[in-house]
């Protein structure tokens, strides 16, 4: 197009109508409309995790396991030290629905071989009935409270999942024993992950002698064997101790041998981080040491800590299995999943009776239910992923 011997190309009359700012405005905002909405990482995040079905599922189950363990003596039947001396390893009771749910009674029956069974007497119905009265608890620890899930009205027990060998009900202590199980990993991270973004923080910060004297002491405590320092303390405790002290002095050792792991690897992401333009201004601003590990340093490092502790736990529930399975961690009448698989030691009664093997399938579920959501929580955690 050509005007008074000036030409004007194709591109300069279309910005022509731009030369006021209403028109500019107008083409920025059409822009802006066109743009999908910016997303936090958070929501980016859960974006990508809501995408990986198995973390999802994972993510689900661990919130159940640890609702069942809060909520155990209300959803158990019975309190986990109670027993039937005529019921021992009574066989599970199966559900029938006439249309309710219902169970019947049982008879004792030993054969010539002296095996026990434990036939249904159809003549003995029994009616589930839920919120039913029962032994007394405390709900939380704090609450008094008598009334459980479901149970049956009068004198009858139900089993649903069997008795072990002293009658006592192995559904009530397989959920009591939730709380002994799942609180030990959870305590032990918490414990274990803060020490060590503390104890790592002050050393990838400060640097020089610190950091040396740090890094040495850590690497003594990684020296330290967690699980054979768990034996030797259970060899020298006396067996009579109270089922709640040896809980502590699981708990702390898991905790005090871990966290120097955790310490060198937030170390190693402190001294990335410490030169940062954001670390410098909070210094030349005159902030405290302190609140700039804590305020500006921290976390920067909690996508790890996150993901890490969620791999941490079923380690931490392991070491106390394998301690209470072999009698040298949490000991009965206190139930754990651990010592409630020591029954299986011996071939015979595990040929027998095969419901208690429950504690260990508790275990597999629960330790991958874990790594699960700890591998899909790593990828949509990982800012190089997206």
């Amino acid at each position: 197009m050509t005007t008074g011997g000036d030409s004007i190309t194709p591109v300069e009359e279309q910005a022509a109508p731009l030369a006021d700012g209403r028109g500019q405005r107008q083409l920025l905002t059409g822009r802006a409309a066109r743009l999908p909405p910016s997303l936090s990482p958070a929501r980016l995040a859960w974006r990508k995790l809501k995408k990986n079905r198995l973390a999802v599922a994972g993510g689900v189950v661990v919130i159940l396991l640890y609702a069942i363990a809060l909520f155990a003596p209300f959803l158990a039947p019975y309190g986990y030290s109670s027993q039937d001396p005529l019921a021992s390893y009574h066989s599970p009771m199966r559900l029938h629905f006439t249309p309710w749910p219902t169970v019947y009674g049982t008879r004792l029956v030993i054969n010539e071989y002296h095996e026990r069974t434990f036939p249904e007497d159809r003549s003995r119905p029994h009616r589930l009935r839920f919120f039913v009265r029962g032994e007394p608890y405390r709900l939380f620890g704090l609450i008094p409270a008598n009334r459980h899930l479901f149970g049956i009205a009068g004198a009858e027990r139900v089993y649903l999942l069997g008795t072990d060998k002293f009658g006592r009900d192995s559904l009530s202590r397989l959920l009591y024993a939730s709380q002994i199980s799942l609180s030990v990993g959870l305590i032990g991270v918490v414990i274990t992950f803060t020490l060590g973004m503390l104890v790592g923080g002050a050393s990838g910060f400060y640097g020089g002698l610190i950091d040396d004297v740090i890094m040495r002491l850590c690497e003594i405590v990684m020296s330290v064997p967690d699980f054979y320092l768990l034996l030797a303390l259970a060899a020298i405790l006396p067996p009579n101790l109270h089922p709640a002290l040896v809980f502590i002095l699981i708990v702390s050792i898991l905790s005090l041998v871990g966290w120097a792991g955790m310490a060198r690897v937030i170390r190693g992401m402190v001294l990335s981080v410490r030169e940062r333009e954001y670390v410098e201004a909070a210094r030349a601003l005159g902030v405290s040491d302190a609140k700039i590990i804590v305020r500006h340093i921290l976390p920067s490092t909690f996508t790890y800590a996150i993901v890490a502790a969620t791999l941490t736990v079923p380690a931490y529930m392991l070491a106390e299995a394998g301690l209470s399975f072999l009698g040298l961690g949490i000991r009965d009448p206190v139930p754990s999943w651990g010592n409630m698989l020591n029954a299986a030691q011996d071939l015979s009664t595990f040929e027998q009776h095969l419901w208690i093997l429950m504690p260990g399938v508790m275990i597999f579920v629960s330790t991958l239910s874990f790594n699960l959501f700890g591998d899909g929580l790593r990828d949509a955690l990982d800012p190089r992923s997206r």
